[in-house]
C-alpha cells in the first residue's frame, strides 16, 4: 500500500484522536481515581491495575465503546437523528453528575474542534446541534462520529477510546498516587489485552443493550462532588 493512501490517513485520524496532545480538555478529569486514593482503595500501582481492568470490563466496555460503533453507524449514515439519540441514549446511563458533565465538556470540545479542521459538511452540523442543545455531545458519541466521517473504522475508533481512558487515568493517578513512570507504563502494556478484549465482548451490542454497572464507582463519584478539596473535575 502506498503513501498517502485514505487508508494510512485514517491510521494516522486514529494516532491523532489518542493523542494527549489532542486539546480536548481530558486532563482535568480523573474517573474517580483521585476519590479512590482518598478512600485508601487504590494504594499502589497493583490496585490501579486492577481498577483500570474493572472499568474497562463493566464501563468502558459495555457502555461508551458500545456508543462510539452506535455513533459511527449513524454518522456514516449521515443520520444526524440516529446519533442524536445514540448521543442522549448515551447520558441516559451515566449516573454520576461529574462523568456526564466531563464527558460532555470534553465530547463539545473535540466536536467543535473537527467541524472547524475536518473538510465535512455532517460534523458541523452535528455540533450545530450539540451548540443547540439537540445533542448532549458525548465524548464517545462524537468521537464515533468523527471516526466514521474521517474513515476510521469502528474498531479503531473503539480502541482509540479505551486506549486513552487508561492513559488518561493512569495520568491522573500519578499525580495523587506515589507511583513511577515505569508502574504506570506496565499498568499501559498489560492493558493492551484488556481494551481488546472489552472491544471483542460487546462490538455486537446495541444502544439498548448499554450496561454499565460499576456501584462503587458511582458512589465514590457521588462523594467526590461533595469533596471540599479536589484537583480534578471528576
Amino acid at each position: 500500500m502506498s503513501d498517502g493512501t485514505p487508508a494510512d490517513e485514517s491510521a494516522v485520524a486514529a494516532l491523532q484522536f489518542a493523542d494527549s496532545f489532542l486539546p480536548a480538555g481530558s486532563f482535568t478529569t480523573s474517573y474517580g481515581v483521585e476519590q479512590f486514593v482518598a478512600a485508601d482503595d487504590v494504594e499502589d500501582a497493583a490496585d490501579l491495575q486492577a481498577l483500570v481492568a474493572t472499568y474497562l470490563d463493566r464501563q468502558i466496555g459495555p457502555c461508551d465503546m458500545v456508543v462510539v460503533a452506535a455513533a459511527h453507524d449513524a454518522a456514516s449514515d449521515g443520520d444526524l437523528a440516529e446519533l442524536r439519540r445514540v448521543d442522549r441514549r448515551c447520558s441516559a446511563v451515566q449516573l454520576p453528575a461529574e462523568f456526564r458533565e466531563s464527558s460532555t465538556r470534553t465530547g463539545g470540545q473535540l466536536c467543535s474542534l473537527v467541524a472547524d479542521t475536518e473538510d465535512d459538511p455532517f460534523l458541523p452540523t452535528y455540533e450545530e446541534a450539540v451548540e443547540a442543545g439537540g445533542a448532549p455531545g458525548n465524548y464517545a458519541a462524537v468521537l464515533g462520529a468523527v471516526a466514521a466521517r474521517t474513515g476510521t473504522s469502528a474498531r479503531q475508533a473503539a480502541l482509540v477510546l479505551g486506549y486513552s481512558f487508561v492513559t488518561d487515568l493512569v495520568g491522573a493517578a500519578q499525580r495523587v498516587l506515589r507511583i513511577g513512570h515505569t508502574d504506570v507504563q506496565r499498568i499501559v502494556t498489560e492493558s493492551r489485552p484488556t481494551v481488546v478484549a472489552a472491544w471483542e465482548a460487546n462490538e455486537d451490542r446495541t444502544v439498548e443493550d448499554l450496561s454499565p454497572f460499576a456501584p462503587l464507582v458511582d458512589v465514590l463519584s457521588a462523594e467526590h462532588e461533595r469533596a471540599e478539596r479536589r484537583l480534578f473535575l471528576s
